[in-house]
């Protein structure tokens, strides 16, 4: 079988990696999970008990949670290196510092931010003092990513490769959030630019967003939440 994403909407992390499995140029299958309905419920559980998306079902029809190890799968099966590159050079190396560091710090600053947005009940100090936190760490980490790009059109070439695919469903939360205007930062925003007009950054996107039939692509078709934790929940 075709293995199986589960990405989150709205403005999941987990778009990136549905614009890594078409770069990768391979058939995949896809399940849109609302973030703030479906990946609560107690169903949710037997998929992944976490209540987090992405979720990738292999081939074989096993469960692997968290990006990192969905990547490294990824990784794994890219003889092509179409997304990534020789795992004995430099290039690799360097990719894997970039996705651990979007992946840990750069990711954990909005944490605040997404808990001042989705909590229900909380004093207006708390939830100043939260977007007040956030922001501040936000634009410390987009400090430092911009100090680690380099000049080329894409963060280790002239392709984009699985370092994107973690930054560009990640870095959209900088204009989600309004924490600053993106232009503060041009190396990094020159970077968006070039993500976003990418096709199959748009196509994601596009799903992302509900649209049933946004073009061409390698996905070969949705499965309803139901039948997926019907299929493979534990």
């Amino acid at each position: 079988m075709d293995p199986i994403l589960l990405y989150g909407f709205p403005k999941g992390s987990s778009m990136g990696l549905v614009a890594a499995l078409e770069w990768l140029g391979k058939p995949y299958r896809l399940c849109r999970v609302d973030m703030l309905g479906e990946m609560r419920s107690a169903s949710y559980a037997r998929i992944n008990p976490r209540h987090e998306t992405p979720v990738f079902i292999t081939e074989q029809g096993e469960v692997l949670t968290e990006t990192m190890a969905i990547a490294a799968w990824l990784e794994v099966r890219d003889v092509e290196r179409r997304i990534s590159f020789d795992p004995l050079s430099r290039k690799a190396d360097r990719m894997h510092q970039l996705m651990a560091f979007v992946n840990t710090g750069f990711t954990a600053a909005f944490a605040p931010l997404w808990v001042a947005m989705e909590a229900e009940a909380m004093e207006p100090a708390v939830k100043s003092a939260l977007r007040g936190l956030g922001r501040t760490k936000v634009i410390e980490r987009h400090d430092k990513l911009e100090a680690m790009i380099e000049t080329r059109a894409f963060l280790l070439g002239d392709r984009p490769t699985l370092a994107e695919a973690l930054l560009v469903g990640m870095a959209r939360w900088l204009d989600f959030h309004a924490v600053a205007e993106r232009s503060r930062w041009p190396k990094l925003a020159a970077l968006r630019e070039r993500l976003e007009a990418d096709p199959a950054v748009v196509y994601a996107t596009a799903l992302e967003d509900g649209d049933s039939d946004p073009g061409t692509g390698r996905c070969s078709g949705h499965i309803a939440l139901a039948d997926v934790i019907a299929r493979f929940g534990q």
